[in-house]
C-alpha cells in the first residue's frame, strides 16, 4: 500500500508549486528551443522534395518538348525533299496543267516548313525556359540542402547538449510532484495547459498578476500575503504567490 502523501500547509504547497513551475519552464525552454528546429527541418525537407518534383517534371515537359521539335524537324526535312522532287518533275511534264499542279505542291509545302520552323523555334524557347527554371530550382536545391545539413546539425548539437539536463529536471520535477496533493496537481497542470506560457503559478508584481498582468484588488493582495489559501487569478486563474514567500523581494518582482 503506498505511503500517503505528508499534509502541507498552505506555504509549504505554494512553495513547492513554484518550485515544480520553475522545473517545467526549464523544460518548456529545451522543449521551444528543440520544437523550433525540426519544423524547420521539415520545412527545408519538404520544400527539398518540391524542388526534386519541379526539376522531375520540366524534364519530362523537355522530353515530350524534344519529341515535338524532332517531329517537326523531320517534317521540314521531308518537305524539302517533296520540293526538290516536285522541282525537278517540273522539268519533265507534259503540259500546263501538270506543271501548276507541281507548284501549288511546292508552295503547300513551303508553307509545311515555315509551319514546321515555327513550331520548332517555339519549341526551342519553350525548352529554353524550362531548362532556365531548372537551373533556379537546382540552385535552390543546393541552397536548401546547405541549410538542412546546417539545422540538422545544429538541432543534433542541441539534443546532445539538453538532453542529460532535460532528463535530469524530468526525474526532479516527477520527485517535486509526489510531493504535492493530487487534487492541487491535477488543478495546476490543467491552468498550465490552459495558458499559453506554461504558468499555473506566478508570482505578484506590481500589485498585478505576473501571467496576464491585470490589477489585483488589494483585499486579495492582503489574503496572498497572509498565505492562509490557494488564491488564483480571477482573470486569467493562474495561482498567485507572494514574491518573498519564494525568496523574491519586492523590487526584483518588478522585473520579473
Amino acid at each position: 500500500m503506498a505511503a500517503q502523501k505528508k499534509e502541507l500547509t498552505v506555504e509549504e504547497k505554494l512553495k513547492a508549486l513554484y518550485d515544480l513551475q520553475q522545473k517545467l519552464s526549464e523544460i518548456d525552454a529545451i522543449k521551444t528551443l528543440r520544437g523550433e528546429l525540426p519544423q524547420e527541418v521539415q520545412d527545408l525537407e519538404d520544400e527539398i522534395a518540391g524542388l526534386h518534383t519541379r526539376v522531375s517534371k520540366f524534364e519530362d515537359e523537355i522530353a515530350v518538348a524534344q519529341d515535338d521539335l524532332a517531329r517537326y524537324r523531320d517534317s521540314k526535312v521531308k518537305a524539302e525533299e517533296l520540293i526538290d522532287k516536285y522541282t525537278t518533275d517540273q522539268d519533265n511534264v507534259r503540259n500546263n496543267r501538270e506543271y501548276d499542279y507541281l507548284t501549288k505542291e511546292i508552295e503547300y509545302q513551303n508553307l509545311n516548313i515555315e509551319l514546321a520552323e515555327k513550331k520548332m523555334n517555339e519549341i526551342a524557347r519553350k525548352i529554353e525556359t524550362m531548362q532556365v527554371e531548372i537551373d533556379k530550382a537546382k540552385e535552390m536545391f543546393t541552397d536548401r540542402e546547405h541549410a538542412l545539413e546546417e539545422k540538422k546539425s545544429e538541432l543534433n548539437e542541441i539534443v546532445s547538449e539538453n538532453k542529460q539536463k532535460e532528463e535530469t529536471l524530468r526525474e526532479k520535477a516527477k520527485k517535486q510532484e509526489n510531493k504535492i496533493e493530487e487534487r492541487l496537481l491535477t488543478a495546476f497542470k490543467r491552468i498550465r495547459k490552459n495558458t499559453r506560457n506554461g504558468l499555473g503559478i506566478v508570482v505578484v508584481q506590481r500589485n498585478a498578476c505576473g501571467g496576464c498582468f491585470n490589477r489585483i484588488p488589494a483585499q486579495r493582495q492582503m489574503e496572498i500575503k497572509m498565505h492562509k489559501k490557494v488564491i488564483v487569478c480571477e482573470y486569467c486563474g493562474r495561482i498567485l504567490i507572494d514574491p518573498e514567500l519564494v525568496g523574491i523581494a519586492p523590487e526584483e518582482a518588478k522585473n520579473k
